[in-house]
């Protein structure tokens, strides 16, 4: 059990620090775990993954504490991180940190919160419009389909945050932005005049910095094996909750880079 648990410590430690809100206190819940481990190995599911069994013993523990249940984030270090964790009430927050941060799919986290799929999925939608209430945003769509842009629309207004625009072309677009630059970019790549939604993209970067989600039906034009690549990339067909999850991933993990140190993507 140890061997199989071994690799997975750190990321646990990662993850029970983001809860806790301190690094002590997360180690604390990660030692409590192994404690428990140790003192009842038949905890220990080998029938499941071993990364799968840990977190789910974790969060057994954690779930326990009466505290922890309560919507109020412990004093932590204060980082901008931390503070967005704060807002977010502590189910959803735990499926958030395991689908976005930990990487675990919708069936694993479900079987780490004891819940089904249906809750995971509601529980994540619950975190993503915690979120947009302290970063919501203007974002702008750049599709050339128009059933697409609308459902889009309607997604990334679900959440609570605003449309300004969607553009069809690399020149509404970037006349999009110029008029009033959006917090978060959602952009197709092949665009209606054959143009590119990637050049549009770049075209931006260029000025002012911006997260951006690429969605579309041509992924290997992006993931080329060279660098660099884009942090969100959806492919066409795509899942509503997959949007909202990648959405809210890429405003809550933001990286205000300078623009002179933030590369240009290439095809």
């Amino acid at each position: 059990m140890s061997k199989a648990i071994a690799p997975h410590i750190p990321y646990l430690r990662r993850f029970a620090r983001a809860l806790a809100g301190t690094q002590d206190a997360g180690d604390a819940y990660v030692a409590a775990t192994l404690e428990v481990l140790i003192e009842d190995p038949s905890l220990f599911d080998a029938k499941l993954d071993p990364r799968v069994t840990l977190y789910r013993t974790f969060l057994g523990l954690w779930n326990s504490v009466d505290i922890n249940l309560k919507p109020e984030f412990p004093a932590g270090s204060g980082t901008p991180v931390d503070r967005q964790l704060e807002s977010i009430t502590p189910l959803p927050r735990q499926a958030f940190l395991l689908t976005s941060v930990e990487g675990f799919s919708i069936p694993e986290a479900a079987m780490i919160l004891n819940a089904d799929a249906a809750k995971v999925d509601e529980l994540i939608d619950v975190a993503g419009r915690e979120i947009a209430q302290q970063v919501a945003t203007d974002v702008l769509i750049i599709e050339d389909e128009p059933m697409i842009a609308m459902d889009l629309e309607s997604i990334v207004e679900g959440l609570g945050h605003r449309v300004t625009a969607v553009a069809r072309t690399h020149a509404e677009a970037v006349k999009a932005a110029n008029k009033k630059k959006p917090g978060l970019v959602l952009a197709d790549i092949q665009l209606a005049d054959g143009s590119s939604g990637l050049d549009a993209v770049n075209e931006m970067l260029a000025t002012f910095a911006v997260p951006v989600i690429f969605i579309t039906a041509y992924p290997d034009r992006l993931l080329t094996g060279e660098r660099p690549e884009p942090a969100f990339l959806i492919t066409k067909p795509y899942q509503p909750d997959t949007v909202k999850a990648i959405v809210s991933q890429a405003l809550f993990f933001e990286r205000r880079a300078h623009l002179r140190d933030r590369p240009q993507m290439r095809a």
